[in-house]
């Protein structure tokens, strides 16, 4: 299962939020929901939220065994 729990670190340690993430980067609210309840993404998003970031993607997603 991949899992986003290393997002929200990431985004508190370059203080990013998610109001941030919508209103100057517009990301939709859906597309944040999706990420809290760790359901599909697309690979664009996760693009985006790299570069927005700047960060490696083992800093937004990680792979858990179930």
């Amino acid at each position: 299962m991949i899992v986003f729990n290393k997002l929200w670190d990431t985004m508190k340690a370059k203080g990013i939020s998610t109001y941030v993430l919508r209103e100057e980067y517009n990301v939709e609210s859906r597309t944040i929901r999706r990420l809290r309840a760790n359901q599909n993404v697309t690979t664009d998003t996760l693009n985006k939220l790299c570069k927005i970031l700047d960060c490696e993607l083992c800093d937004v997603a990680e792979y858990i065994s179930e």
